[in-house]
């Protein structure tokens, strides 16, 4: 009976997990993972917690708990990563993470937790690299990808004059206002499997609010901009590929990325026609005539996007020369930096990518093709404010109109419609 019992916490638990546009498709496998990372009773009790940030308040009326007790479990919790504290209007507030990227990964980017990390690492390995459903609902499931690419700076060349600041990773070191280091979780789960590359390990960053609840919980370590520098300098030279959110302002992380165990990388081969990544505005271009046929470049592509082709010698007819396939690469650079004939530069991309501007805008962007915008603002858990409200709705009234259409049609709100209806009059007035 009590085996049954905590099946239901933990298919509860999967059910609130799907309400968010990054879910976790559910398996046998999904509820051993959640047995490890909680208790029955805590899996209970975070099945009841709003979607969006709420205060111990929310949790305490949703739990029938006092306030004190709430707190006691929710500062558990976020001690662990299955739940980021803090602060909204000076008041400290939770919000529980997604799976990927979130508290997946934050069970296993401190080595040695209470956690059993091999068992884990196990568990996640069948569950993302055996199984298809998970990576393939996350990276691949709408036009929205919830990670971009950032450029390899030092590739730039003469394209660094026109790079935007967001589109580098060191603009976001720079401005954060925290900055955490942790254990590379893809790495770590491949180590525990024996699988592991010699690429640096302690080498996985997170940023701003995510960043300092994190720190407050010994689970990243505290650094400072110049040794974020300097973590950038030493993943450019292993070749990693720096995969971070897809979104302009207050990056919340920034993996460096390897092609052989970061699931990132590995999505992007495995799903390559679905686009699992957002690409970065640039693709380097081969000059024919320079290219000495080395294969250097194919070998240092993570995602397999560069080829050797016959360069067509009638003197040398075994001569090989280099080829991207556009449609596969993600503009990072690595192939760029790595050319020692230097017959590859990045040159810009005949359409611009779009990245959403911040975290508010991907997440209503994702639910919206992934069907779940109703979810996102009726959340049933929530005592959900006009506040967060009109900041969903004052997204999806600046999205393209093929986006407010479907919006519309998930809603099935008179009110969206006519709200929606009212901006496009109100536009064309203007």
């Amino acid at each position: 009976m009590s085996h049954n019992t905590a099946r239901e916490s933990y298919r509860k638990l999967t059910e609130r997990l799907n309400r968010f546009p990054q879910g976790a498709p559910p398996s046998e496998l999904l509820y051993q993972i959640l047995g490890v990372l909680f208790s029955p009773e805590e899996a209970e009790l975070v099945a009841l917690l709003p979607i969006k940030p709420f205060h111990v308040k929310a949790a305490a009326a949703a739990w029938k708990k006092s306030e004190a007790e709430s707190r006691v479990v929710l500062d558990a919790l976020a001690s662990r990563g299955m739940l980021l504290d803090t602060e909204i209007a000076g008041e400290q507030a939770y919000v529980m993470p997604p799976p990927m990227a979130g508290f997946f990964e934050f069970s296993m980017m401190r080595i040695g937790n209470q956690y059993d990390q091999k068992l884990l690492a196990e568990l996640f390995y069948q569950y993302l690299n055996v199984e298809e459903d998970f990576v393939k609902a996350l990276f691949a499931g709408g036009e929205t990808q919830l990670g971009r690419t950032f450029v390899n700076e030092p590739a730039l060349g003469d394209n660094a004059l026109h790079v935007l600041d967001y589109e580098r990773a060191s603009e976001v070191v720079e401005t954060a206002s925290h900055i955490g280091i942790g254990s590379c979780y893809c790495r770590h789960k491949m180590q525990h499997m024996g699988k592991n590359c010699a690429a640096p390990m302690d080498i996985c960053m997170t940023f701003n609010s995510t960043a300092r609840s994190l720190i407050k919980h010994g689970i990243a370590r505290q650094v400072e901009a110049s040794e974020g520098r300097e973590l950038l300098d030493q993943a450019r030279e292993h070749n990693l590929v720096q995969f971070g959110e897809n979104v302009r302002e207050q990056v919340s992380f920034i993996c460096n990325c390897c092609g052989c165990c970061c699931e990132a990388m590995l999505a992007a081969k495995r799903f390559a026609v679905l686009n699992p990544i957002a690409t970065t505005n640039y693709l380097p271009e081969v000059n024919a005539e320079e290219c000495n046929g080395c294969g250097k470049c194919a070998e240092l592509c993570p995602v397999e996007a560069m080829g050797m082709v016959s360069a067509g010698d009638p003197h040398k007819p075994k001569r090989k020369k280099a080829r991207v396939n556009e449609e596969l690469c993600l503009g990072c650079g690595v192939c760029v930096r790595g050319c020692k004939t230097n017959s590859l530069q990045l040159k810009a991309r005949e359409r611009r990518v779009i990245t959403p501007v911040n975290t508010a805008h991907r997440t209503v962007l994702m639910a919206i093709e992934r069907g779940k915008l109703q979810e996102l603002i009726f959340d049933n858990h929530a005592l959900a404010s006009h506040r967060a409200m009109a900041a969903i709705l004052g997204v999806i009234l600046k999205l393209p109109p093929i986006k407010q259409v479907m919006a519309s049609r998930q809603m099935k709100s008179r009110y969206l419609e006519q709200l929606l209806a009212k901006h496009s009059f109100a536009h064309r007035a203007n």
